[in-house]
């Protein structure tokens, strides 16, 4: 259900499922626009910056239906680990304006193509006729027994508003075979040639997002 504003009030209930990959990038090799809120320092393994890629999925049933694709940074700071999303894509343009104006969140329209066959899942991205990413990714055995909850606080600075979003996603978390391609003239080109050190699926999952939220 939505209200005037064209997309639902928060929190959004979605349902689907994430692939996701973790990635340890360079500090000098971060594109500009990785500017984390006031205060924050990005979590580092040495010299490298953590950083997450996740596809998403969102089924019907949930407010909204949708495919995703985004990059998150984890930080440390002031109240604690906090993650920023400096990157983000969706093919829903009621996505792209309810993530702006509840939380700071800068999503933009992209294309999604998937297919899911034998088991293995095929994903490309592109903007505006131009690929960006693509997956091919098989899910694997489970790594712990029944549904997970893994709580999120978002925190963004889109300009020169401070939002702080508490989200909480409930899933089976299972191993995961990925192969992510990022064309190097992209945007998520600095991560071209790049393998992740940490793949997770999780499925079946139900995502509450903008609960608790603080703004300033």
């Amino acid at each position: 259900m939505t209200d005037s504003t064209g997309y639902p009030p928060e929190p959004w209930y979605l349902g689907g499922s994430l692939n996701v990959s973790v990635f340890l990038v360079p500090a000098a090799g971060l594109p500009a626009g990785f500017e984390l809120p006031s205060g924050r320092r990005a979590l580092r393994l040495g010299s490298r910056v953590v950083v997450g890629v996740a596809a998403v999925r969102y089924l019907p049933g949930g407010v909204l239906d949708y495919d995703e694709l985004l990059v998150a940074v984890p930080s440390l700071g002031r109240g604690g680990l906090r993650v920023t999303i400096p990157q983000i894509w969706v093919d829903s343009p009621t996505s792209v304006r309810g993530g702006r104006d509840l939380w700071g969140i800068p999503k933009h329209l992209a294309v999604f193509r998937q297919s899911d066959r034998r088991g293995v899942t095929s994903m490309t991205m592109s903007v505006d006729g131009a690929a960006v990413a693509g997956l091919r990714a098989r899910r694997g055995l489970p790594l712990l027994p029944g549904m997970r909850q893994l709580t999120l606080p978002v925190l963004q600075d889109l300009d020169g508003r401070v939002t702080l979003s508490h989200n909480r996603v409930i899933g089976r978390m299972a191993g995961l075979r990925a192969a992510w391609h990022f064309p190097e003239n992209g945007p998520l080109g600095y991560l071209s040639g790049r393998r992740p050190v940490l793949n997770i699926a999780v499925h079946d999952a139900a995502i509450i997002f903008g609960m608790d939220v603080r703004r300033s």
